[in-house]
């Protein structure tokens, strides 16, 4: 008997070291992806604030276009920057698996800095009082949103499907509104892309979670940390632009 306690006994701690390795080795990861994601919207910050100084200059008629400023908006030129990123996503996604640790990372950099050229525009149509507070209250809202995803022990999973053709419909329509300009569209794709979104980043936490696997080695789980920060990074920037242009004050 006594021998039987002793190997329960045994048992039970080996169970709760490998519980606790488990634990400490995802929360390595999470804060990981985080710190990718975070460094990605930085230079995404960084490069949108650049191109547009130098972009615009100031005349006593107010901001005017400078020649780089023409090619980058007023050209079409501006095609190629707009789908550019996206072109970037594709490209990862297909490519991750055989890229290595290094360049996957750079990879993410490269679409995090073409995305900020992308979106560069909005220093020039918002004020930057503005851009900031959307900023700041986008981050809380992601904050909230994926730290419910993390913790909740609800299955997510079935959100999946319903969030995918939320995504694709919001896709179609933003690319059609690109030729028509509808306002009253535009309106309900920022609406619609809000919910969209604050529900991706939730359950997108959760699927990043649950990718981690103890026995990956160190260059599969860095690939799956720069895939969770790029998914985790679009449902930010997605968010923060949605929110901009519903609640955003125009110069």
């Amino acid at each position: 008997m006594a021998d039987l306690d002793r190997r329960y006994a045994q048992g039970t701690t080996v169970g709760r070291t490998e519980a606790g390795v488990v634990d400490q080795g995802l929360r390595a990861y999470m804060l990981r992806v985080y710190n990718y994601m975070a460094s990605g919207v930085a230079i995404t910050g960084v490069v949108a604030y650049l191109i547009y100084a130098m972009s615009v200059e100031q005349t006593a008629a107010g901001l005017q276009l400078t020649a780089f400023g023409s090619f980058m908006f007023a050209s079409a030129f501006k095609w190629v920057v707009i789908f550019a990123p996206l072109a970037m996503v594709f490209f990862i996604s297909a490519r991750i698996n055989s890229m290595s640790l290094g360049a996957a990372q750079i990879a993410f950099w490269i679409f995090a800095a073409l995305m900020g050229a992308s979106i560069s525009s909005i220093f020039i149509v918002y004020a930057s009082a503005s851009i900031a507070q959307m900023f700041f209250i986008t981050a809380a809202a992601f904050g909230a949103l994926s730290l419910w995803g993390y913790t909740t022990s609800r299955d997510l999973s079935g959100w999946g499907s319903f969030l995918f053709m939320g995504l694709i419909g919001i896709i179609l329509a933003s690319l059609v509104n690109l030729f028509i300009g509808s306002t009253a569209l535009q309106f309900a794709v920022s609406v619609i892309g809000v919910l969209v979104f604050a529900g991706l980043t939730a359950y997108d936490t959760q699927q990043i979670k649950e990718m981690y696997y103890v026995g990956d080695d160190g260059t599969v789980a860095g690939r799956k940390a720069v895939m969770g920060a790029l998914r985790l990074y679009l449902d930010f920037i997605n968010l923060f632009m949605l929110l901009l242009q519903l609640f955003g004050d125009r110069r």
